[in-house]
């Protein structure tokens, strides 16, 4: 089964537009590949799982403290 993609508008200030437009060029990436980075980053900081793997290794070691 393949996941159908939600999609979302987001709006940029001009400066932030222009400096995701050029760190996608230097980097050779889309703004998609950016925000899909940034945002996995995010969750990763707050301890939330991006994916099922992530969720398993979480779930794993909570197991493991609590035994």
């Amino acid at each position: 089964m393949t996941a159908v993609p939600v999609r979302k508008l987001i709006a940029f200030d001009d400066e932030t537009m222009t400096a995701l437009t050029q760190l996608g060029r230097d980097r050779m990436a889309t703004i998609q590949e950016l925000a899909d980075e940034a945002f996995a980053d995010l969750l990763k900081k707050h301890g939330v799982p991006v994916d099922l793997k992530d969720a398993l290794k979480k779930s794993a070691a909570q197991s493991k403290r609590k035994s």
